[in-house]
């Protein structure tokens, strides 16, 4: 088929981050891909132990001044970028001073669950959409991997689902095995409604990571399954979602064919 963008959001990605399963597999995937032939963009967060010199980050002066607003506060989002020289491949982080300069990334110093992990994934998520709006660029197929991008396929097929560079979008959420045990708080599911999305739409959301996967498997086109210990509660709620496309991730050389044929699948379901 016809070259195509796909737009990759993951929570971590080495070799800036990894703390769990999730971060080889959004390195590896991404260049194979493009390797195919086909244009893509990445976005993570910036987190404060990602070391900018280093990495070379740099500010991409002209996506600033957007702000991601959460409970009526005005949180400012700046992007900056990172090239993967051997890869050919730029990386966009999404940064903000309050949610993401500190040494740890989801716990403390005391192994204590950030009480801003709610607010951060919803920052995240958001400031995704509208990073990708802001670089006018339209997207043939949106991967998210990890809990941590689970808002992203609800909020494109509710508050961005008429946004002309979406529109056509179809969404492929990655399932992992479940990456903490405690709660993004009681009001996780109200905040990031973002006082727009209803009960209805919300769906199967709820603060802990299985309900994050849950809530990204309904509202996407297509399930990867990427882990041999996936919660089982989650694995038979797979089972129960009709129609939709599941495959499973294959560690074999041509493990990227099964990506590109579940690409063009959901491409040619479209037209």
């Amino acid at each position: 088929m016809a070259k195509k963008k796909i737009l990759f959001i993951s929570s971590e990605m080495s070799p800036y981050l990894k703390v769990s399963t999730v971060a080889e597999l959004a390195r590896r995937l991404p260049q194979a891909i493009q390797e195919k032939e086909n244009e893509i963009r990445v976005l993570m967060p910036r987190y404060g132990c990602i070391n900018e010199r280093r990495n070379r980050l740099h500010e991409v002066v002209r996506l600033s001044g957007i702000n991601i607003t959460i409970d009526d506060n005005d949180n400012p989002l700046t992007i900056k970028v990172a090239s993967l020289p051997e890869a050919k491949m730029q990386v966009y982080f999404l940064d903000n001073e309050d949610y993401f300069h500190r040494k740890f990334v989801y716990t403390d110093e005391n192994n204590k669950f950030f009480d801003d992990n709610d607010e951060r994934t919803i920052f995240f998520c958001k400031g995704v959409l509208e990073t990708v709006k802001k670089l006018g660029w339209q997207p043939d197929i949106i991967h998210c991997h990890g809990w941590m991008t689970s808002l992203v396929p609800l909020y494109l097929k509710t508050i961005y689902k008429d946004e002309p560079v979406f529109k056509n979008a179809k969404i492929v959420y990655s399932v992992f095995e479940n990456q903490f045990d405690d709660s993004l708080g009681k009001d996780f599911a109200r905040k990031a409604s973002l006082n727009t999305i209803d009960n209805k739409q919300m769906g199967a959301l709820d603060a802990s990571c299985a309900g994050l996967y849950k809530s990204g498997i309904v509202h996407s086109d297509a399930v990867v399954k990427c882990s041999e210990d996936i919660d089982p509660d989650v694995t038979s709620f797979i089972k129960k979602q009709k129609g939709k496309v599941v495959i499973g991730h294959k560690e074999e050389e041509d493990y990227v064919e099964d990506y590109i044929k579940l690409y063009d699948n959901l491409l040619e379901r479209q037209n």
